[in-house]
C-alpha cells in the first residue's frame, strides 16, 4: 500500500471517530455555518466538538505550515483530505476569510512575527475577519479609493468608508485598502489591519432585496492604526490586494457546485417528483457542467501550487462559478413551481429557495463584475484587442 493510501485509510479512520453525524448534514442556514471568532456563538455542542478536534490536528487549515496552525499536508494530503470530507459529507469545521483571503496574503507578504500572531489565531477560530476594498465611489476601479491613512509618526489616523464590506457588523478584525500617499494614484495605496473594536469605527447593515444580507457600509472616524499593522511594503498594498482578489475569486468560484458532493438532478427530481422532461435534461446538463467545473477547479488549482498558473485563472473560476451558481437556484425556482415563490412559512424554511435565487444575483457583482472578469479573460487568456 502506498503512502497516500495509508495516509487515505488513517484519515478515514479519524473522520469516523471525530466528525459528529450531525455534522455529516448539509447546511440549512446561516446558523449551521461555523465562522468563529470573538462573537460567534456555537449552534450546538457537535458543531464546537467538530471545530475543536479538527483545530487540534490542524484540520482547519490542512495546507498551512505547522507552526502557522495547520497541519503541513502536501497538495496531495490536502487534495486527500476534501476527498474524505466530501465522500461523508462533513461540513467544513471553520469558514472564514482569514483562511480563503487574508491568509494566503499573510504567509507570502507578511513578516514572521505577524505570521505567527495571525494565522494561528485563524486556524483556531479566534477571530474573524471582513474585506475593507470597495467604496461608495470605488468599486472595481479600486485605485480611485479615497480612504486615507494620515502618518503620525508610530501610527495612522484613518478617516474614510468602506461599502459592502460582508459580515463587518459581525467581524473581529478588518484587512483594508487606505490610501497612504494621495500623490501617488497606482502606488500610494497600503495594506492595513486593525481591530473592528478600535475607537471610530462603526458599521450600518445594507439590506438586499433577499430581505437579509452579509452586507455593511464601514466608517472610519480619526481611527488609530499602529503602523507594525502594514503587511508588505508601505505604498504597495496593491501587490497584496491583488493577490488576495485571487483568492478571493477562487473562494466565490466553489459556489459553482466544487464544493458539493452529489447531483443536484437527482436531489431535486426526488423532491419535486418532476416530470417534465425538458426540466430534467435541463438538471442533467446542469450536473455535467458542475462535475466539469469541479475537474477544471482541481487542475488550476494543481498548477497554481506547482507555480504553472496563469494569473488570469482565477478570473476564469470567479466568472464559471458565478454562472454556474446562479443555473443551480434558476433550476431550483422553475423545479418548486409556484411553492418556491412562497416568502415566510415554515414549510418554505422562510422561503429559502427565493431568498437563495435572489442572493445569487449578487455573485456577478462581488469580487468583481462579470463583466470585468469577461474583459481581463479576453485580454490576458485569448489575447484579444482593446475597445
Amino acid at each position: 500500500m502506498s503512502d497516500l493510501e495509508n495516509f487515505r485509510q488513517e484519515l478515514r479512520a479519524w473522520l469516523e471517530e471525530n466528525c459528529p453525524q450531525e455534522m455529516r448534514q448539509p447546511v440549512r442556514d446561516e446558523d449551521d455555518v461555523c465562522w468563529g471568532g470573538r462573537k460567534f456563538q456555537f449552534k450546538s455542542p457537535a458543531q464546537k466538538a467538530w471545530l475543536d478536534a479538527c483545530v487540534a490536528k490542524g484540520y482547519t487549515v490542512p495546507d498551512w505550515p505547522v507552526a502557522y496552525g495547520g497541519a503541513g499536508m502536501t497538495p496531495e494530503q490536502a487534495k486527500i483530505w476534501r476527498s474524505e470530507c466530501a465522500r461523508i459529507g462533513a461540513r467544513p469545521p471553520l469558514s472564514s476569510f482569514g483562511i480563503w483571503m487574508l491568509g494566503p496574503a499573510l504567509l507570502k507578504f507578511g513578516t514572521e512575527e505577524q505570521k505567527v500572531h495571525y494565522l494561528g489565531q485563524v486556524a483556531r477560530g479566534e477571530i474573524r475577519w471582513c474585506q475593507g476594498y470597495s467604496e461608495p465611489g470605488s468599486g472595481s476601479d479600486l485605485v480611485s479609493l479615497q480612504t486615507f491613512g494620515e502618518d503620525k509618526g508610530d501610527h495612522w489616523v484613518v478617516n474614510g468608508s468602506k461599502i459592502w464590506t460582508s459580515y463587518a457588523d459581525k467581524a473581529d478584525w478588518i484587512f483594508c485598502l487606505v490610501r497612504t500617499d494621495k500623490a501617488n494614484k497606482y502606488q500610494g495605496i497600503s495594506f492595513l489591519l486593525f481591530d473592528m473594536e478600535s475607537p471610530g469605527v462603526s458599521t450600518k447593515p445594507i439590506l438586499l432585496i433577499s430581505g437579509n444580507s452579509p452586507f455593511c457600509e464601514t466608517f472610519f472616524d480619526n481611527v488609530k492604526v499602529p503602523k507594525d499593522q502594514i503587511v508588505g511594503e508601505l505604498n504597495r498594498g496593491w501587490d497584496v490586494a491583488k493577490y488576495l482578489l485571487g483568492h478571493e475569486r477562487e473562494m466565490i468560484s466553489a459556489t459553482g457546485g466544487g464544493d458539493r458532493a452529489g447531483s443536484l438532478g437527482a436531489a431535486v427530481s426526488r423532491a419535486a417528483a418532476l416530470e417534465d422532461p425538458v426540466l430534467r435534461a435541463d438538471l442533467a446538463m446542469f450536473d455535467v457542467d458542475a462535475l466539469a467545473f469541479t475537474a477544471m477547479s482541481e487542475k488550476f488549482m494543481d498548477e497554481v501550487k506547482v507555480g504553472r498558473g496563469h494569473p488570469a485563472q482565477p478570473n476564469m473560476m470567479k466568472y464559471a462559478g458565478t454562472e454556474l451558481n446562479k443555473r443551480r437556484l434558476e433550476l431550483v425556482m422553475a423545479a418548486g413551481g409556484s411553492a418556491a415563490l412562497e416568502w415566510d412559512s415554515e414549510a418554505s424554511g422562510g422561503g429559502s429557495s427565493a431568498r437563495n435565487w435572489l442572493r445569487t444575483k449578487a455573485n456577478s457583482i462581488e469580487g468583481g463584475t462579470s463583466e470585468v472578469m469577461l474583459n481581463v479573460i479576453s485580454k490576458r487568456i485569448l489575447d484579444l484587442p482593446g475597445a
